[in-house]
Formats: structure tokens, C-alpha cells, sequence
């Protein structure tokens, strides 16, 4: 795809999962950045439904669900003659975004030892750490709920070579993760820059209603 010289460079969304023993297995940069995002904000009082002070007190931040269609599409990389597009389609980029919400092999085949060798309590494999990254000023915790892929064409092998998946993510918070988790640190940098786009946001609306001058507020 050919751009103006000089034009800005575009940021490419995505989503990464982080897994010490396999950091690459899920790293899904966006081919296509989506056309929308939908976000659906949920606030927690302490007291829905009640009355007094208590009724205007927070129990935390709010619950967030992200909502936004991806297109994956191997058809510039097979004009190309890409070998890896050529042999498999698009069947690896769909795979690591599946691999999010599956327990990993080892962990099953160590789990189906251990239930053999009679331990009674077996750990419950742990998924990657997701992060969701639009942008420099929104990189997020999540966790993808769920997602729905529709494969629209094929290669001769039947490898998918175009789909478009509809992902439902979940926000997950400081309330989400122990204060040593990353996570927890993560959100709370990313409501720090929140409050901070507020902030300017507040003075540029008070300086429009003062016709740019703050002092007569």
C-alpha cells in the first residue's frame, strides 16, 4: 500500500501474551488496525442502590470491556511469494491468538502424570499475561472472554487465507492482581495518563467557555 511522502507513520494495535517459558508464542500485531473500538465502562459505588454518604464512595475502578473486530488477510504476502503465507495461510497468526485461552501441552501432560502418580490438588494451568496495546498512552492488562473466528477463504490445502474475528476483551485493574504483579502497576500507569488526559481536557473546555482566557473563570 503506497502513502504521501511525509505522511505520519501509523501505530499498529495489538496483543501480546508474555509467557516466560515461550515469550513468542502469542504476539498478534494488527494487519489492519480495526475501524472501531468499542468500550463498555462500569462504575462500582460502594453502595448501589443506597443511601447517604456511602452512596458516593468507590469500591474501585471501574469494570471495562473492549470490544473490536480484527481482519486478517495473507493476500499482499502471496502476490509476494511469501513462503510461510504460501505453505499455511494465515493458520499461524490465528493459532497464536488462539493460544491465549488454551492451557499449554506441557502443563496438560505434566497434570495428567501427576493425576496418575495419585496427587490428589492439581495446580490449574496459568494463562499468558495479555496485554491489549492501542497506542503509546493505552497499553492495558486484559483477558480475552471470547472471540469468534469466521474463515472466509481458502488455499488449495484449505488453509485459511482471509478471516475476520470479532474479540471481547476484559480490563483487568489493580483489583485484579496481587500489589508484585506487573499487572497491577501496568493499570495503575495507564490511569495515571487517564487523569492526566483529563486534566487537559478540563482546561482546554474551561478556556473555550472563557473564550481563551482562563484568568476571567
Amino acid at each position: 500500500m503506497t502513502t504521501f511522502p511525509g505522511s505520519p507513520k501509523l501505530l499498529k494495535g495489538a496483543i501480546i501474551g508474555f509467557d516466560l517459558l515461550n515469550p513468542l508464542a502469542s504476539v498478534i500485531i494488527f494487519q489492519y488496525n480495526p475501524k472501531e473500538v468499542r468500550r463498555s465502562v462500569q462504575g462500582q459505588m460502594s453502595a448501589d442502590g443506597g443511601a447517604g454518604p456511602e452512596v458516593t464512595r468507590l469500591k474501585g475502578p471501574p469494570k471495562e470491556t473492549i470490544s473490536l473486530t480484527i481482519e486478517i488477510d495473507a493476500t499482499d504476502q502471496l502476490e509476494k511469494g511469501d513462503p510461510i503465507a504460501g505453505s499455511m495461510g494465515i493458520y499461524p497468526q490465528l493459532s497464536a491468538l488462539e493460544m491465549l485461552l488454551y492451557p499449554k501441552s506441557v502443563d496438560v501432560i505434566l497434570n495428567t502424570a501427576l493425576l496418575a502418580a495419585g496427587t490428589i490438588e492439581i495446580a490449574q494451568p496459568e494463562a499468558p499475561f495479555t496485554l491489549f496495546v492501542w497506542g503509546v498512552k493505552r497499553v492495558l492488562p486484559v483477558r480475552i472472554t471470547n472471540f469468534t473466528i469466521t474463515e472466509q477463504a481458502f488455499d488449495p490445502d484449505l488453509n485459511p487465507i482471509r478471516a475476520s474475528v470479532p474479540l471481547t476483551l476484559k480490563v483487568l485493574s489493580y483489583s485484579d492482581f496481587s500489589v508484585t504483579h506487573p499487572g497491577y502497576y501496568l493499570f495503575l500507569a495507564h490511569q495515571v495518563v487517564k487523569e492526566t488526559m483529563a486534566v487537559i481536557g478540563s482546561v482546554n473546555n474551561l478556556s473555550a467557555v472563557a473564550g481563551g482566557d482562563i484568568s476571567l473563570l
